[in-house]
């Protein structure tokens, strides 16, 4: 097992940081691309999405998320760790989240809800094994709940004014409350953040 996930598995929290890109200050959408932190503020991988040329960068453009793109985690030696794939989807986005070797790890799904943000964690039986579900008026926080017991949260946290304003450059804090989580859920977890980034804070440069 490689130092990301033997670390991931015994944290109870892990950071994740977007990287800035100048041509966000223009209103152009780039790559997202996130650096992974421990406890202690020490990166322990990466994450972006794959880079699939010019025509893939005018679908980014026009299309936003709804797209179909994949992300590629790695950790600080550039060893693959996980992908995650996200297929075309005007309607309730999805991510298919595969580890090591694409071993299928579990999906996050989009659902319908009146006035909240809500996603189902899902096995690779498709079982629902966590929920998400965060009203409109909290931008920021995104509680985990498993059997009615909050088990993790993904809190977006201030970048700094001129971030905010002019980029999309966010940071998020990802808590693991139950330390009875799998790897594979604190991993549907971790992607769950940069998913929540992806579809709900992109577009501020815009």
């Amino acid at each position: 097992m490689s130092k990301f996930l033997q670390t991931l598995a015994t944290s109870s929290g892990v950071s994740i940081k977007q990287k800035f890109e100048a041509l966000e200050l223009f209103g152009f959408e780039t790559r997202n691309r996130y650096q992974i932190y421990n406890d202690d503020g020490g990166i322990i991988g990466y994450c972006a999405e794959a880079k699939l040329g010019f025509g893939d960068m005018l679908l980014r453009q026009f299309l936003g998320h709804w797209r179909t793109f994949d992300i590629i985690g790695t950790d600080i030696h550039q060893q693959k760790i996980f992908r995650a794939h996200h297929p075309f989807r005007w309607l309730f986005n999805r991510l298919d989240i595969y580890g090591a070797g694409d071993r299928s790890v579990g999906s996050l799904q989009q659902r319908f809800a009146w006035f909240h943000k809500k996603f189902d964690f899902l096995d690779t039986q498709n079982r629902v094994v966590m929920t998400m579900t965060s009203p409109i008026w909290k931008f920021w926080r995104f509680p985990v709940e498993r059997n009615g017991k909050n088990i993790a949260l993904i809190a977006k946290k201030w970048s700094g004014l001129s971030k905010e304003m002019f980029t999309d450059a966010d940071n998020f804090k990802i808590t693991f409350i139950d330390q009875s989580l799998t790897l594979d859920q604190k991993l549907l977890v971790l992607l769950s953040g940069v998913f929540i980034d992806i579809i709900y804070f992109e577009t501020k440069a815009g």
